[in-house]
């Protein structure tokens, strides 16, 4: 006889430009509520995977890495923070979930849902005004501000915040970064703001290696073919573009000291990241809307699980701003050099404008925090059912 289905209380929401199925942890059934191959298999099956068909039909997810998320959240643990977040992100063809980092967009979401399901002491939060939710995110170890708007007691979720990437306007929701850099303080794993990478079949590429929001690797456009205006359907359909980046990013996170043999990049999908930057051009956005170069700082064009990303990932974002603030570094040469405290740069969709405050203590750079905006919405809250 079949075992019924079992109801896991949960949320589905946007943040930025993903979206994601939310979990309050005493929420999930008490063998997933630990890590480890219990919680693993729960969320497989809540967004559909692994999938052969690479499409997450019988399940929550997008059949895309900016849709195949998930998040736990609990009363945090740590002192001075509000909530803990952990985010895992789901492999559509694989048995797998990567928790080795963050996702920069969900933590947009990660406040309003903190405050509509209890984790926020009421003292912290305001009737009307904004509300300060302070995230410890327990991927990386960082804390995170989110700035929540509120309205009666509400979180607002409205409003007249344009994102690229998203269709329809929402509230605006500010996010801080504090000391993004990596746990050990190895903000450059190198030693080096720009490297000589080797990669067998492609050559050496000027390489910018920085552990800022996500480990993400930089490199310039020109060196691999391309204008930095490219498209999805530029890369994601050239079979033999996704082989030469996927092999950039492992012999990338091999010098980066993230693993220590390229074959273990395939079970460490979520990072590194590779991103390929440009100085400004014209060009049109997947909307159709053109992007001109006077109104952008520096193109980028960033890869996700093997894909070329529709938009950019809000921590790839952090990378970006932090990069840019320090002078040498490829992000900051294709964004013309110089002290650069705030950047606009173009992706596939639009643009978007980042910030960082970095400074030079002894050779040493150190970046206090990185900002940006971006908006979230609930879309459907209620139970997911899934085969017990």
């Amino acid at each position: 006889m079949f075992k019924p289905q079992i109801k896991v209380p949960a949320t589905y929401m946007r943040g930025g430009t993903s979206k994601g199925v939310f979990f309050n942890l005493t929420d999930l059934p008490k063998p997933a509520q630990v890590a480890g191959e219990a919680r693993d298999n729960l969320l497989l099956r809540v967004i559909g995977s692994p999938d052969p068909y690479a499409k997450q039909t019988d399940g929550m997810g997008g059949a895309t890495s900016s849709t195949s998320k998930t998040v736990i959240l609990s009363k945090s643990e740590q002192t001075d923070h509000d909530v803990d977040y952990l985010f895992g992100q789901v492999a559509i063809d694989k048995p797998f979930v990567d928790w080795s980092g963050n996702c920069g967009n969900l933590t947009s979401a990660v406040g309003a849902f903190a405050i509509s399901n209890g984790l926020v002491d009421k003292s912290r939060v305001p009737d009307n005004g904004v509300a300060i939710v302070r995230v410890w995110q327990a991927n990386i170890k960082k804390s995170i501000l989110v700035h929540v708007p509120m309205i009666n007691g509400e979180v607002q979720e409205t409003g007249d915040f344009e994102l690229d990437g998203v269709t329809f306007a929402a509230a605006e929701v500010k996010l801080e970064f504090i000391d993004p850099a990596d746990g050990d303080g190895a903000l450059f794993p190198t030693g080096n703001v720009v490297d000589d990478l080797e990669v067998p079949g492609v050559g050496t590429l000027k390489a910018t290696m920085i552990n800022a929001g996500i480990p993400t690797i930089f490199i310039n456009a020109t060196d691999i073919g391309y204008t930095g205006t490219e498209l999805q359907d530029d890369i994601n359909n050239d079979v033999a573009a996704l082989e030469k980046l996927e092999t950039i990013r492992a012999y990338g996170a091999v010098k980066m000291g993230l693993i220590t043999n390229i074959s273990e990049a395939q079970a460490r999908q979520h990072t590194p990241k590779v991103a390929f930057v440009a100085s400004p051009l014209d060009y049109k956005a997947s909307s159709g809307k053109i992007i001109e170069a006077a109104n952008i700082n520096l193109l980028v064009r960033a890869m996700s699980m093997g894909k070329l990303h529709h938009a950019m990932m809000g921590t790839a974002a952090v990378a970006i701003g932090t990069a840019a603030a320090i002078e040498g570094t490829l992000v900051n040469i294709a964004a013309g050099g110089g002290e650069l405290s705030e950047v606009n740069f173009g992706h596939p969709s639009g643009t978007l404008k980042v910030g960082a405050e970095a400074k030079n203590n002894a050779g040493n750079w150190l970046v206090t925090k990185a900002s940006m905006s971006r908006s979230a919405r609930v879309l459907m809250e209620g139970v997911v059912r899934v085969p017990q």
